[in-house]
């Protein structure tokens, strides 16, 4: 019977959701009648409110949020007694000519060192959030590439589940014929090897698919027992998602670029030196006199200008230059490299629907009609069948290949970075 390729998929997200509860029945768990199946935004939703590293990011951003608080604090006063010439030796008169200064001293900083201080961390502030956002994004792609491995090992299960089904079914209609003497004892000896090597290979895509999911579901604390929405696998669609002008990835970049500029004007306001202001009153126990005082000091540029910190900083800003450059030019090879994959391997699955899996069903359905004949023999009849396998086989990894490369894209378009918090993070 030949089917079109939309019949086609349907049955065989039919198939993986049968397999998929077959293996949660095998494993002790509910089946998809219990739980409506588990989509690729939801599991990435999971493993973000499972992820340490986001809450970890989340409390940097507090401190870099304490930081730019407590950059525009001017320098505390100072408050003092000073008291001279106390004790006397003269024993009688042990206060006589005695001094005490009550005095209040102040810093006046000098060079904008405020204004630097609160640009610099300010930018500290835009670098700790655009790295959050960055994190949640490579959290995101490997959550992503982990669904593909779980989902794809799903369907290879279903694969194998198919190539069982047939061969058992064959290995009663060869017992049958060389019982009749129409086939000679080896083609019965052949069949039951084959239907071991089919049962091991059922077993062993089974125990990948397991795993994969385990892998999938270690992304969150409370592994969720829903079977795969395998419905995003199944679409070829070519289509990539757009690239803003401006990655998430450049953006931070700049920001540490900007964090390096602050950096430069908070170093060359410490070369200016402060001033420091005091002014107080003296009292004077000989004469029990009052008396006003006034000072200041500023210390003398000779040695310590701070210029090592300056040249720092300054070779820090042009190295962010730099990396700010290459990333721009790995972005476009990137970009162009997974287009052109996804492209490849979209249109190489696409072909293998329409083209090759019709002539390999066409195929097996005339070596079974001629087997049942007596025109074919059993070989003939696993022949058409080992390639129909290997054609759908070939297709799971085409749309592995391609939905891995899109993760990868996705990462460079930020396409889940909405997920990440409720704020805008796009740059």
């Amino acid at each position: 019977m030949m089917f079109d390729s939309r019949e086609r998929a349907k049955a065989r997200l039919a198939g993986m959701a049968h397999i998929a509860a077959l293996m949660l029945a095998f494993a002790g768990l509910p089946g998809p009648a219990s739980a409506q199946p588990l989509t690729l935004r939801q599991a990435l939703t999971l493993a973000r409110d499972s992820d340490v590293g986001l809450a970890a990011s989340e409390a940097r951003i507090e401190a870099a949020s304490g930081a730019l608080r407590q950059a525009g604090v001017s320098p505390n006063p100072q408050i003092g007694v000073e008291v001279e010439n106390f004790p006397r030796s003269n024993l009688n008169t042990p206060f006589h000519r005695s001094e005490a200064t009550l005095f209040y001293q102040r810093t006046v900083e000098r060079g904008d060192k405020r204004e630097a201080r609160i640009n610099a961390s300010r930018a500290d502030l835009e670098v700790v959030r655009l790295r959050r956002i960055v994190r949640g994004l490579d959290l995101f792609q490997s959550v992503e590439a982990a669904w593909n491995e779980a989902v794809a090992a799903e369907a290879s299960v279903q694969i194998a589940a198919d190539q069982l089904e047939t061969v058992q079914a064959f290995q009663e209609e060869v017992r049958r014929r060389v019982e009749a003497a129409r086939d000679p004892l080896f083609a019965g000896a052949r069949v039951d090897t084959q239907v071991i090597q089919a049962q091991i290979a059922f077993d062993q895509a089974r125990l990948v698919a397991d795993n994969a999911r385990r892998a999938l579901a270690a992304y969150w604390s409370n592994p969720s027992d829903q079977p795969l929405d395998v419905s995003e696998f199944e679409n070829t669609d070519p289509g990539l998602p757009v690239l803003p002008a401006q990655s998430v990835d450049l953006a931070l970049l700049e920001a540490v670029r900007e964090t390096a500029d602050a950096q430069i004007a908070v170093e060359q306001s410490r070369a200016v030196p402060d001033l420091t202001l005091r002014g107080g009153v003296r009292y004077l126990e000989d004469g029990r006199d009052l008396a006003f005082v006034v000072g200041g000091s500023l210390p003398i540029g000779i040695y310590d200008t701070n210029r090592g910190n300056i040249e720092r900083a300054e070779a820090e800003r042009l190295a962010a230059d730099r990396e700010i450059a290459a990333a721009r030019l790995a972005r476009v090879r990137d970009t162009v490299r997974l287009q052109a994959r996804i492209e490849a391997n979209a249109a190489e699955a696409i072909r293998i629907e329409a083209e090759v899996l019709p002539k390999a069903e066409e195929t097996v359905a005339l070596v079974r009609d001629g087997f049942n004949r007596g025109g074919f023999s059993y070989i003939n009849v696993m022949g058409g069948q080992r390639a129909l396998m290997e054609a759908r086989m070939r297709r799971i990894e085409a749309l592995k290949a391609l939905h891995t490369d899109r993760a990868a894209l996705n990462r460079l378009a930020a396409t889940h970075a909405d997920l990440i918090s409720n704020e805008e993070t796009r740059p």
